[in-house]
């Protein structure tokens, strides 16, 4: 079957709420600066109470990857859940107006439509704090193999592996890209997230459901249990048939594939108004690259511009065409 897709992602479908805070407040609330946490229902009203003026705009870690890859011009489809709820309906509006297919059917009872709850401090860091709400309706029957198989690469984030029946979605669909001979990519998502599901992500690299994975720093060390970065970029080395993507902030991206590595520095941005989605938008602008036949240095450049983009507004989505912001900055004819 030819591609009907060059990516197809699945992850937690969510709306996200942004408002400005202080380090001190973060302390006093006993959050972690810079982190995800997931929150039940009562603590997210309890958040959202304490903060102060908001932006309301749709997220999801996955999702924001696609909405990126479609700016830069790739066909992209999204399964996630949401509820059939306000804000359900923005989601998918939101989401199919940046040009992403989004047709998985919405639960029509259960909990509501996912919230983030980010708190930016002025350093641009996000905190996090996520109630998944109808994100842990996702199962099995929510992936369609077909579509799966017709996509070029499937794009899986680590967030996914939270609830159970997700998990079941994320195995199925790895499974159907594999048998059909599409690469799958991964992100970690969290630092925190690793720590819970070290050995299980371990488990999908070394079992060849995973092709591609994207990490930041934390995530990497995280990962293999060092705080040395070299010795950890030589353990993603030595993972067999893995291109391994990480992101260091303003150091760049390390890419690495066996003893070949790759380093690529940020782009520079005036100022950091807010980090939320600077992985996900770098993880668009490679695999668009990738997509588009680009060496690993034009796509971790690609994923650089993109990421240098939205850290420089409110928001984790792109506010710019970043197929013609590429071309202005020569990466893309």
């Amino acid at each position: 079957m030819s591609a009907t897709y060059d990516l197809l992602g699945i992850g937690n479908a969510i709306v996200d709420t942004l408002a400005r805070t202080e380090d001190d407040r973060l302390v006093a609330a006993g959050l972690h600066k810079g982190a995800m946490q997931l929150v039940d229902e009562a603590r997210a009203a309890e958040i959202y109470a304490a903060m102060g003026p908001t932006t309301v705009m749709s997220g999801g870690s996955a999702a924001n990857t696609l909405v990126g890859a479609a700016s830069f011009g790739l066909s992209a489809a999204f399964i996630g859940k949401v509820k059939d709820d306000d804000a359900g309906r923005e989601f998918a509006h939101d989401i199919r107006k940046a040009g992403v297919a989004f047709d998985t059917p919405v639960a029509a009872d259960g909990a509501a439509t996912a919230r983030c709850l980010i708190l930016v401090t002025p350093d641009g860091q996000r905190t996090m704090n996520t109630f998944l709400g109808a994100c842990q309706a996702l199962g099995p029957a929510d992936v369609d193999e077909a579509l799966v198989r017709s996509a070029k690469i499937l794009y899986l984030e680590g967030y996914l592996w939270d609830p159970p029946a997700a998990k079941e979605a994320f195995l199925k669909a790895a499974k159907a890209a594999r048998a059909a001979g599409n690469r799958v990519a991964l992100s970690l998502s969290d630092a925190f997230c690793v720590d819970r599901y070290r050995g299980e992500f371990l488990g999908l690299v070394r079992e060849g459901l995973v092709d591609i994975l994207f990490a930041n720093e934390s995530e990497l060390h995280s990962l293999y249990e060092t705080a040395d970065f070299a010795t950890a970029a030589k353990a993603l080395g030595a993972e067999a048939n893995l291109l391994g993507v990480v992101t260091r902030s303003e150091k760049g991206v390390v890419v690495v594939e066996g003893s070949k590595c790759v380093a690529v520095p940020a782009y520079p941005v005036e100022e950091v108004v807010d980090t939320t989605g600077a992985g996900d938008l770098f993880a668009a602008g490679f695999l668009a690259g990738l997509v588009r036949g680009a060496l690993y240095e034009g796509a971790a450049s690609l994923g650089a511009l993109a990421a240098a983009e939205v850290i420089s507004h409110v928001g984790a989505r792109p506010q710019k065409d970043l197929l013609q912001l590429a071309r202005d900055h020569g990466l893309l004819a």
